[in-house]
């Protein structure tokens, strides 16, 4: 098992029960590909460095877990068609 960190950043032009519903679909989702999920940062709302979809803000969450090798493309490729979300980064985190 790997330790990696997902960073996603959320529409904040969307309702707080939509985002957190987001939210939990990313959670469910590292579940699925067996990730167990250690913390979960709220960042809250930050301004972007730059314009995305014609959004100025967003909300940033920073989700770490552990999971196999293989699960973080799986992960990334579901994220990818999601709604609300803007961006988003699956990356390994080798601090020990």
């Amino acid at each position: 098992m790997n330790k990696y960190e997902l960073a996603v950043v959320v529409n904040a032009k969307i309702e707080d029960e939509e985002r957190a519903a987001v939210v939990d679909k990313c959670k469910a989702l590292i579940e699925r590909f067996g990730g167990t999920i250690t913390n979960v940062d709220d960042w809250g709302k930050k301004r972007l460095a730059y314009e995305i979809q014609k959004m100025r803000e967003g909300f940033y969450y920073f989700i770490q877990f552990e999971a196999a090798s293989s699960a973080p493309a799986e992960i990334e490729s579901r994220i990818r068609i999601m709604d609300n979300v803007l961006r988003y980064l699956v990356v390994k985190n080798d601090a020990k």
